[in-house]
């Protein structure tokens, strides 16, 4: 029994001295990304935004996703639905900008965003058959793209890159109206789903499939045409970053490919830096690109035999 006292009590001790040393917050004080709890206080949701999407998709797409409460949603049906979209929409863009503005202008900025928030989801909402339309000829792009897609049901329930894109494309609506955090919260749910990484910020055109998608990186200033289509393992990156004075990375700088119009880039393709790849190019697998490709290539790696 003694030992066994004298085992809890160095626990304990050893608990408070790991806890003591865990309250050091000054690295995230010091960056200005760390507020005091409050009941009041606006926190972005993981939950409420993985909501937002599966009610999303529900609408995009009634019968696959979620709980679509008739085929098709008529009615009051779509009508509640919408009116969630808008609640969620308010609430965590109101999260997003509140994170972002109260470092600047503390606690008074709330019912400033909370306004503003009102005004953006409004926006987003109105945006939302124009990003069904834009979904609808993706999953074209795919079943007609894919040999094994044997109907459309099937692109639209299993396709990871249909998952992708649809979150992709609301969340770019978002990063377009201004509304910080959130649209890149949203597009890494779809990377931790579908193992898709497409920034918010990347422009891209309609009719884009990404077949069997596994591994494919898009970066922020990425710009994709129409008809455009990329296999597993597709890197669309930058090449190394120039420094500013304070030895971070420069913001804002075109860093990314440009995607003509009916290009299609195989598996494990490279490319790096503000490149342009002509309209109707193709990309062999495994290919490393740092230059502008002309319209009509075909680039291929060439084996050498003995």
């Amino acid at each position: 029994m003694q030992d066994n006292d004298n085992s809890k009590v160095s626990a304990d001790k050893a608990i408070a001295a790991v806890a003591a040393r865990l309250s050091d917050y000054s690295f995230l004080e010091q960056k200005g990304v760390l507020h005091e709890y409050s009941e009041s206080a606006l926190i972005p949701s993981a939950k409420a935004l993985e909501e937002l999407v599966e009610l999303c998709r529900s609408v995009f797409f009634p019968g696959f996703y979620g709980q679509t409460p008739s085929y098709p949603p008529l009615g009051g049906g779509l009508v509640d639905m919408v009116r969630r979209v808008h609640e969620l929409l308010a609430s965590q863009i109101a999260a997003g900008l509140y994170l972002d503005e109260r470092p600047k202008t503390g606690e008074s900025c709330k019912d400033v965003v909370r306004k503003e928030a009102e005004c953006i989801a409004t926006e987003v909402v109105e945006h939302l058959p124009e990003v069904k339309s834009m979904l609808e000829t993706d999953v074209e792009a795919a079943y007609k793209g894919d040999p094994a897609a044997t109907t459309y049901s099937e692109v639209v329930s299993c396709y990871p890159a249909i998952r992708a894109i649809s979150i992709y494309r609301l969340a770019h609506v978002m990063h377009e109206l201004g509304v910080p955090l959130i649209p890149r919260m949203l597009t890494e749910m779809a990377h931790s789903e579908t193992g898709i990484d497409i920034h918010p910020a990347a422009q891209i055109g309609s009719h884009f499939t990404i077949d069997h998608g596994t591994g494919v990186v898009i970066g922020a200033t990425t710009i994709i045409g129409n008809n455009v289509k990329l296999y597993q393992g597709v890197t669309l990156g930058a090449k190394s970053f120039p420094l500013g004075k304070n030895g971070v990375p420069i913001k804002g700088i075109l860093r990314h490919p440009i995607l003509k119009d009916n290009v299609i880039v195989y598996s494990n393709a490279t490319i790096l830096g503000r490149v342009t790849i002509g309209e109707g190019a193709v990309i062999g697998g495994n290919m490393w690109i740092t230059d502008d490709v002309p319209a009509g290539a075909k680039l291929v790696l060439q084996c050498k035999t003995n």
